[in-house]
């Protein structure tokens, strides 16, 4: 018989054999799976390292190291990832949360100061994390999270549910539309990680992104799409001194400001995320 220990480096093994990285965080989340315990906390996890292990479990491993190698995205084995401290249940059907989408909380987190009893407006909400982390972290009257796609809605109304948040309310509709927008009051702050990759970055895209839904992902031809749409309809939806945030896709920042002033938004300014790459911008009405 095998420990737990030796699973664990197989495993590990076999990722680093497929040239994925960051090996050991994922062959240890594999292992913890398929052992119901926390790689990062618990007596659990240490024990099952140092049982003997059986053919159950050595098959569940093997199953979910199958699944990595795949190309399945880590996130949606697991079904659940942290976003601003907070747990996103995600799987197929709905985009995974980034760190670096986190830069909206903080920025939000920013202009708020006194501020209290916001509005705020999540679009393109997906998962939820960013109308979450929002109720969570902000001073919120009310986070409306708006999104259209089915099958991330069912995740969007789990996690609300699984994070206790009680004033976010669920918008199904199209950002794209004016008649969206015009259902919703005005807000203090709107917020949104819309859809941005560009007809060429959908071509080359990595193997395991190629699992999360397509709308989620493509922006149109030059990945301005949603840009242009959301600012055009949504800015209006700004209380006076209100503001708007998007994330960005790579190099985008100056098309994006452009659109975002011309549609009267002031004092647009973007910034740099942890990676140093420049990853929001924003603007004030």
């Amino acid at each position: 018989m095998v420990t737990g220990r030796e699973l664990l480096k197989n495993a590990r093994e076999r990722l680093e054999q497929a040239g994925l990285e960051n090996t050991a965080m994922e062959a240890a989340e594999l292992f913890a799976l398929a052992t119901g315990t926390d790689c990062r906390s618990g007596a659990a996890y240490g024990d099952a390292l140092e049982a003997e292990t059986d053919d159950k479990l050595i098959a569940a491993v093997g199953e979910l190291t199958e699944r990595r190698l795949s190309g399945e995205p880590l996130q949606y084995i697991i079904g659940e990832w942290e976003f601003y401290g907070l747990p996103i249940k995600v799987g197929k059907g709905v985009l995974i949360p980034r760190p670096e989408t986190e830069l909206l909380i903080s920025l939000s987190k920013a202009w708020q100061g006194e501020r209290r009893s916001l509005t705020v407006i999540d679009l393109c909400s997906g998962s939820g994390c960013i109308g979450i982390a929002a109720a969570k972290h902000l001073d919120c009257e009310k986070v409306f999270c708006v999104e259209r796609s089915e099958d991330a809605l069912m995740y969007l109304e789990h996690n609300i549910k699984r994070n206790g948040v009680k004033n976010a309310v669920v918008i199904k509709g199209d950002v794209t539309l004016t008649q969206t927008a015009d259902s919703l009051p005005d807000a203090d702050l709107i917020v949104c990680n819309p859809p941005y990759l560009t007809a060429q970055d959908m071509r080359e895209l990595q193997k395991e992104v190629t699992f999360e839904p397509e709308e989620a992902l493509f922006g149109g031809e030059d990945g301005l799409d949603l840009y242009r749409d959301i600012t055009r309809i949504w800015s209006k939806k700004l209380k006076p001194g209100g503001m708007l945030i998007f994330e960005l896709g790579i190099e985008q920042e100056e098309d994006v400001a452009q659109m975002m002033i011309q549609h009267g938004l002031k004092n647009v300014r973007w910034r740099k995320d942890s990676f140093g790459k420049v990853r929001c911008i924003y603007g004030i009405r």
